[in-house]
């Protein structure tokens, strides 16, 4: 089970609910918001947890492939949910403030900063799981921690990195919405920050959304992970040389790869058959790796995509 995504799942449910009560007592739209955002997350976590599961199933006969591409199919029911849970709900509400303040004045304002700064602690604790995770794995394919965070293979770890991030900015709007609220004795600035928020996290979950599309429809390696896979397979003692090769994401650190290869000799058909099951069956031994198809180029054939069509 990923323990990221169980920590987020943890801190937002414990989160939501404090701030759903924060709300019901201060009637601030702000708080209001930040509850909307942090239940959608904690529903959010449920379906990506899911995705983790559901996309670790072996291949089989009617998936050869695997199911790794399960994961991009249920994070983006996660991105649809924050989008129109957390924020259109946020949007609107503040949209109505501005149009019908309430006549009441505000209270419970240090319940609401209490508040706060619980769910502050709680979700920074799962940011800097998400974080330690996606800065470990930056680090092993030479990318700075935000760029690993929008084009990793893992829609769950990008979508606990986006949605911790988004929390702990949209409490810092949160506070400051209801400490204007505090100050002028207006509802104003606390509309407005629920406005804010819902904004925020309908940009989160835009990209969230296009991350996703462009895995499930197909999304190929980075040039650099090419290039390591050419080296690898130029590498191997039966290969001469290394024509075509495409790499292409069928699930989280899940790759499907096709390449033309020039094998060392000249054999019958028969023996450079078994020559090239047996190639793709060691590439195969790599987790990475869920099926590899080789077929033969002529020796000198340029690796460029002229070859298939």
């Amino acid at each position: 089970m990923n323990l990221t995504v169980v920590i987020a799942f943890a801190a937002n449910a414990l989160v939501a609910v404090a701030k759903s009560v924060a709300a019901a007592v201060t009637g601030s739209a702000s708080m209001l918001a930040e509850a909307a955002h942090s239940w959608a997350d904690t529903v959010n976590q449920v379906l990506l947890l899911v995705a983790d599961k559901r996309s670790k199933r072996r291949p089989d006969a009617s998936h050869p492939l695997g199911y790794g591409r399960e994961a991009y199919v249920w994070s983006m029911f996660a991105a649809l949910g924050l989008f129109t849970a957390g924020a259109a709900v946020s949007i609107t509400h503040g949209v109505q403030e501005l149009l019908s303040p309430p006549e009441e004045e505000g209270s419970g304002f240090v319940a609401a900063y209490v508040v706060l700064a619980i769910a502050f602690v709680l979700e920074g604790a799962s940011f800097l799981q998400a974080f330690r995770q996606t800065s470990r794995e930056a680090e092993t394919v030479q990318r700075d921690v935000l760029e690993h965070a929008l084009h990793t293979s893992d829609p769950t770890l990008r979508a606990v990195f986006a949605e911790d991030s988004a929390a702990l900015l949209g409490i810092v709007i949160a506070f400051v919405g209801i400490l204007l609220h505090q100050v002028t004795g207006s509802p104003t600035p606390d509309a407005i920050g629920s406005i804010l928020v819902g904004v925020l996290l309908g940009v989160i979950a835009v990209v969230l959304i296009d991350r996703n599309r462009r895995f499930l429809v197909g999304m190929e390696a980075s040039p650099r992970v090419i290039e390591a896979a050419r080296e690898r397979l130029g590498g191997m003692s039966a290969v001469a040389d290394v024509g075509y090769l495409h790499i292409e994401f069928v699930g989280p650190r899940q790759v499907y790869v096709v390449a033309s290869v020039d094998l060392v000799g000249d054999e019958t058909e028969g023996r450079v058959a078994d020559r090239l099951r047996a190639l793709e069956h060691e590439l195969e031994q790599d987790d990475s790796v869920v099926e590899a198809v080789l077929t033969v180029s002529r020796p000198g054939e340029p690796p460029d995509r002229e070859l298939l069509t």
